[in-house]
Parts: C-alpha cells; structure tokens; sequence
C-alpha cells in the first residue's frame, strides 16, 4: 500500500509499506551426551532472492490471536518436528522497517524431542533439514554462509546466551 506521512518538520511525503501481522522464530538447540550444542537448521528455496537460504525455523502470526509462544510451538513442529520443553524469549525485532511495521520475535527451544514434521505448503515440501554444531552456526554466520536475518540473529543470541547460562550468570 503506499501512504501518506508527515515527517517530523511537517513536510507530506509518501512510501509504499508493507503491512504484516508479523513472524516468530524459533532457535533450537540439542545437546549431545557431552553436553555440546547443535543447531537444527532448514535449506528452503526462497523466491524473493532466487536461492535456497539456510534458516532457523519461522513463520508467519497468520493464526489471529495466537500467542507468539503457541506459533513457535507450530512452527517448530511444521518445519522440523520437535517439541521443545521450554520455549524462552530470545529477541524481539523490525527485520525492515523502511518499508514494513513487520515484527519478528526469536525464541530458544531446548529439551527438544522429536514429534515428526507437518510441513505445510511449497517452500516447506521442499526443505531440507540440517544440524549444526552450535560454533559452526556461529562461524556460518560470521563467514557469510548464512545471511537470513533472524538466523544470524537467532544463532548469535542464542550462543550468547547459553554461553553466560554456561557460566553461571
């Protein structure tokens, strides 16, 4: 839609925005006897940039009056088939808001077990799961390798926080 805005020194001027309900992520993490943490991932064909990106998962709050929490529930479930025993708040942010008053909100999922995908729609049918260990997320983010941006959010917060959970704090 395009829109009619007064700048702060009164000035009209107009844009094209996006509007959208928004969109929650979900990190999870698994953790192997040792106690080592690994990333599951997906490769999904995106359309809007021509190529498959590697993300965590995500979808759109198309379910009106759906807590974030319960669409990362779904979403986690859909597109990689687990379920996690604690789904805790990692970030909350505007992915592009330039053109769209889209939030998206990144949870950490751990005890995480599996429960079997429900992939729903084109893009889901033909994605491919990864898992990762949690520094080489880390590196993929740093190298370039993943570029999604509530991926290299969601990895780097993630590691981050079970960094300093390690630690004590």
């Amino acid at each position: 839609m395009v829109g009619s805005f007064r700048s702060p020194d009164g000035q009209m001027f107009e844009r094209d925005i996006v509007r959208s309900p928004g969109a929650v992520a979900v990190v999870p993490v698994l953790f192997d006897p040792e106690g080592r943490a690994s990333v599951v991932l997906v490769r999904q064909y995106r359309p809007a940039c021509g190529q498959e990106l590697i993300e965590i998962p995500a979808g759109m709050r198309d379910v009106p009056g759906e807590p974030t929490f319960e669409t990362a529930r779904r979403e986690l479930a859909e597109e990689v088939g687990l379920s996690a025993q604690v789904l805790e708040p990692l970030a909350r942010f505007h992915p592009s808001p330039g053109m769209t008053d889209s939030v998206t909100e990144i949870y950490l999922a751990t005890g995480c077990t599996s429960i079997g995908r429900d992939l729903q729609g084109p893009e889901e049918e033909f994605m491919t799961e990864l898992h990762l260990p949690l520094d080489d997320a880390v590196t993929a983010v740093t190298d370039g390798t993943i570029t999604d941006a509530k991926t290299v959010i969601g990895v780097l917060r993630a590691a981050e926080r079970l960094r300093t959970t390690d630690q004590g704090a």
